[in-house]
């Protein structure tokens, strides 16, 4: 038997490389109002949670303090940014379709993302890879965010799978995973993802067995 039926992947940072995007495009979103985002607090604090959670953050975090709903309603001027930028250069590794692929013989797959269904669906769409996932758990649609385990528990039960392998970069998805009761498998990059899945896995070679 299997160790695992099926793999939960986060998407920012573990499918594509977007979180740089993101970044920018929050940057330039907010430039008009006056507040400065920093890359380093913006990786250490703003990724893997909600967009409404991470703008409560950088309005507490302005000097002096803002109010939080100015900043988020830029949030359509962010959302439009990044569409554009990722549709016309999808951070997307060249080889991730054929490893998506191979993977998909043997196990149910799903996202699960604190990111917006708009923006995901359409970039899964330029890569050609929503063929590849039986299930997205986008943004809200669990109820509770991440590091509470709801994404996650959807996402089993949309996949009826009952040993999944969360792969996750984030601290508040790692956490959401283990509240879950699932194995988390951490990475650093989308890069470095598949391989560290293979290994998981215990894939030998370029193919699994």
């Amino acid at each position: 038997m299997p160790e695992f039926d099926s793999i939960l992947f986060d998407f920012d940072g573990v499918l594509a490389d977007t979180e740089p995007v993101h970044f920018a495009c929050w940057a330039e979103a907010l430039a008009p109002l006056g507040v400065t985002l920093d890359w380093d607090y913006f990786r250490g604090h703003c990724v893997g949670i909600d967009d409404r959670a991470m703008v409560h953050l950088l309005a507490a975090r302005s000097d002096p303090p803002r109010d939080w709903e100015s900043l988020w309603a830029r949030h359509p001027e962010k959302g439009d940014l990044f569409r554009s930028r990722t549709l016309a250069a999808p951070p997307l590794a060249p080889d991730l379709a054929g490893f998506l692929n191979r993977l998909r013989a043997g196990y149910k797959l799903a996202v699960v993302t604190a990111s917006a269904r708009a923006e995901i669906e359409p970039l899964l769409a330029a890569g050609s890879l929503d063929k590849y996932f039986d299930a997205l758990v986008c943004g809200r649609e669990a109820g509770l965010h991440k590091p509470a385990p709801d994404p996650y528990l959807l996402a089993a039960s949309l996949l009826d799978a009952k040993k999944p392998l969360v792969v996750e970069d984030s601290e508040a998805g790692i956490a959401s995973g283990r509240a879950a009761g699932f194995e988390v498998l951490a990475v650093e990059s989308a890069a470095e993802m598949p391989d560290l899945v293979r290994r998981r896995l215990g894939w030998t070679g370029a193919n699994p067995p």
